[in-house]
């Protein structure tokens, strides 16, 4: 038999993808918003695709600040565009 393999929506487009052709971004207890490159940090997740207009939207719309139950800070997208999505 073949292994099921987990499919995730992304935030940003809404498209159903393969769980490693995405991003995960997670919310710990703390209150920390955070990059899980491993997918398996503890804590609210939500995924996104691996370009920067996906990104772009789900920050444009506010679609992290509602999944997460915070704002987003500036900080958080300036990171994750430098180190994920190469300052574009």
């Amino acid at each position: 038999m073949r292994k099921k393999i987990p499919q995730r929506m992304c935030v940003g487009c809404g498209e159903m993808k393969f769980k490693k052709e995405l991003i995960r971004i997670v919310k710990n207890k703390e209150g920390e918003v955070f990059y899980d490159p491993s997918g398996r940090a503890n804590g609210r997740g939500a995924y996104i695709c691996k370009n920067v207009k996906c990104f772009d939207a789900a920050i444009a719309n506010k679609k992290l600040d509602r999944t997460f139950n915070q704002p987003i800070s500036e900080e958080f997208v300036a990171k994750m565009k430098e180190e994920i999505f190469n300052g574009q």
